[in-house]
């Protein structure tokens, strides 16, 4: 995808404030720590069409307003993708902003996990 110049901005700015965590890492992380969980933060058709399977749903349109309720404590360690792994970003950002710190960002995203055979499935 082609991204727009003012997004990749936003992007750019939120990233050295970010820690973003490759899919080995990730698998790692969330095979060491089960209370760990992987968010897809992508839009509802996105999620419905192929989502990881053991991820929870929040997308990006209502983080702000449910992570809280979601996560109430803000230590819970929090893997997030998107797409490619440049909403996954800016959603972080916004997490830490919120008080949590152990919020990771997966590089590659979906398209990542696509091609590295992570289980998968569609629908909710």
């Amino acid at each position: 995808m082609d991204h727009a110049p003012g997004f990749l901005k936003l992007v750019n700015e939120a990233r050295p404030y970010v820690k973003e965590l490759t899919l080995e890492q990730a698998r790692a992380r969330l095979a060491a720590n089960p209370r760990a969980t992987l968010v897809d933060v992508r839009e509802d058709s996105e999620w419905l069409a192929g989502h990881a399977v053991q991820a929870v749903h929040l997308g990006k349109g209502i983080l702000e307003r449910d992570l809280e309720r979601k996560f109430p404590d803000p230590s819970h360690e929090i893997i997030m993708y998107c797409g490619g792994g440049y909403r996954s970003v800016l959603t972080c950002a916004v997490a830490h902003k919120m008080g949590y710190r152990n919020v990771h960002s997966l590089i590659g995203g979906w398209k990542g996990i696509v091609k590295s055979d992570w289980p998968t499935q569609k629908g909710e």
